[in-house]
């Protein structure tokens, strides 16, 4: 009777794991641990096991696909990058995966593991670069939107946060705003746009008041920091958030309190994300400029792909205010009541809005 060759679910069942984390030490990867990569090299040795030469021959296979690595769905400004990454790799034949690393948290893997078990021919990591991140050499990868936090061998695309947030600044200062307050959140981003914040106050001769959410830049962190914001210096006319989903939140928590937007508080976002120029909000924000983001992610990836070599120095496109209705200029001490015969924008409509889009 002849002996079946071991499989690579026989190399799986002897080293006791999956058979995906076998693919994974076959292929190199740097992300499986000592111990089980010592453990499946020790079963295919001890199995004799041998990968079919037509499964090498797929292994080899380019898949014309682009792994895309983002950290909250949530954030509106994925939806421009996500767009000109797919008009920048579309003509060349190359699709694009997304995977939200924070939706899988609670499991070991990380999302680089299934694009790398998917053979994609380039990454772009969309979100801030950290040391678990483990990218193998010679695979081409493209962080945009993150300045922090480098992956070796990497180019970066990414907006000038400090300089936006510069702009927003001097936009309240101009239009004659003393007391100013920042909403922020966490990542590198977010810190780049507070320091510019800060930059731009200290210019002025102005004291810069910072207020963290919970710790992110989701619209429920925006109003946990515009309430705080709102309720410890109500003598605040202005409101400069890191995000456009953090002035969602600021709207509704100013909504809540009566106050009118722009007549008693002005209110800029950041990113100008689709929902910036709706109608209803109006808002005045920085234009990171996304959708060119990802369209120079992707010629930088494409390049890379033919064999270029990394450029080194990341690569800053210049934000662009854009004006529009939720800004204007401070009331003045005796022009009446806050709350006059205008309509409050409210949180209910923020949030609503917000839900539908989620």
């Amino acid at each position: 009777m002849t002996t079946r060759p071991p499989t690579i679910y026989d190399v799986a069942r002897a080293a006791g794991v999956s058979k995906s984390l076998v693919s994974l030490v076959l292929r190199g990867s740097p992300s499986v641990s000592e111990a089980r990569r010592s453990a499946v090299l020790r079963a295919v040795e001890e199995l004799g096991y041998r990968p079919s030469q037509a499964a090498a021959a797929l292994a080899g296979a380019t898949t014309r696909t682009i792994g895309v690595v983002i950290d909250d769905w949530r954030n509106l400004w994925f939806v421009e990058l996500l767009r000109g990454l797919q008009e920048g790799l579309a003509p060349h034949g190359l699709r694009i995966a997304v995977a939200d690393h924070t939706l899988n948290a609670h499991v070991e893997a990380h999302p680089l593991d299934g694009f790398l078990s998917m053979r994609v021919d380039g990454l772009v990591i969309a979100t801030e670069p950290t040391a678990a991140m483990r990218v193998p050499e010679g695979l081409p990868v493209v962080v945009a939107g993150h300045r922090e936090g480098r992956v070796p061998d990497a180019d970066v695309v990414a907006n000038d946060d400090r300089r936006g947030a510069r702009l927003a600044t001097e936009h309240l200062t101009g239009l004659g705003h003393r007391r100013i307050g920042h909403l922020t959140g966490g990542g590198g981003a977010a810190r780049l746009r507070a320091a510019g914040f800060a930059e731009a106050m200290a210019a002025a001769g102005l004291d810069a008041r910072t207020v963290p959410g919970h710790g992110a830049t989701t619209e429920e962190d925006g109003y946990a920091a515009a309430v705080r914001l709102l309720d410890g210096a109500p003598e605040t006319t202005a409101v400069l958030a890191a995000n456009d989903t953090m002035a969602m939140g600021a709207l509704a928590a100013a909504g809540e309190r009566g106050l009118r937007v722009p007549q008693d508080l002005s209110v800029v976002g950041y990113d100008d994300s689709p929902i910036a120029s709706t109608h209803l909000l109006r808002l005045t924000t920085v234009d990171s400029r996304n959708a060119e983001i990802g369209a120079v992610a992707a010629e930088r990836l494409v390049a890379r792909i033919g064999g270029s070599p990394g450029t080194g120095a990341p690569v800053l496109l210049e934000p662009e205010l854009v004006v529009r209705g939720s800004t204007g200029a401070p009331r003045a001490p005796d022009s009446g009541d806050a709350h006059g015969d205008s309509q409050p924008l409210t949180c209910s409509i923020s949030r609503q809005l917000f839900e539908m889009l989620a």
